[in-house]
């Protein structure tokens, strides 16, 4: 959202709570432009901070003046204090330990968000440990690919991006080998429906030729 706002040019009107004084009397054309320019930036700005949230937190900020108000509440809303940041750590961490990948399930992007949100807490999590969470918590299926990065290099040293790569390139070439099989199963019995079927066989009695009759 700072982003946006400075793309914008307005988070000087978020950061800084500055005060548009009143125009003298006879001002100037440039000093009614400046003036204009102050008042709309600052309503920009809290119309973008009005957008951006859902209806729930809108209810609870519509009523504040200025957008550096609305900045306040929302830093204190969405980052709280230390104290609940630390929490939220705490909490986020042994969830990542308590991941476990189970058979049926494909390579997810579910341990990568936790740390993604570990570090917007402003709390160091490395590649390495990611890693290795990975290497113990993926399916017995993935033995081959881990086998075969073992024989070609030191798994304390692989990157993320690299484990990451294998993994998902195996899975993608099960699933294909899948697909494969599936498509040739249904192009087999699309064939066997289109056969033309064949005349039911006569009976013994049907079989004899027809006595001609004098």
């Amino acid at each position: 959202m700072e982003a946006y706002l400075e793309a914008n040019d307005l988070w000087e009107a978020v950061e800084d709570e500055y005060e548009i004084d009143p125009l003298p009397d006879n001002p100037t054309v440039a000093q009614i432009k400046i003036h204009k320019t102050k008042k709309q930036r600052k309503s920009k700005a809290k119309s973008y901070l009005f957008s951006a949230v859902s209806v729930a937190i809108f209810t609870r900020i519509m009523t504040l003046k200025s957008a550096k108000a609305i900045w306040d509440f929302l830093k204190q809303e969405y980052e709280g204090n230390e104290k609940i940041k630390g929490m939220q750590v705490l909490n986020l961490i042994r969830e990542f330990e308590m991941q476990r990948m189970k058979e049926s399930e494909t390579i997810s992007d579910k341990l990568l968000s936790i740390v993604n949100n570990v570090r917007l807490l402003g709390t160091e999590f490395s590649d390495t440990r990611i890693v290795q969470k990975i290497l113990v918590t993926v399916p017995e299926r993935f033995e081959s690919t881990i086998s075969s990065l073992e024989n070609s290099k030191d798994l304390s040293t692989i990157t993320l991006s690299e484990l990451v790569y294998a993994l998902q390139a195996q899975e993608q070439r099960r699933l294909m080998r899948e697909e494969g099989t599936i498509e040739g199963a249904l192009q087999a019995k699309l064939k066997f429906n289109q056969r033309p079927q064949r005349r039911e066989e006569k009976g013994p009695m049907e079989q004899l030729p027809e006595r001609r009759r004098f």
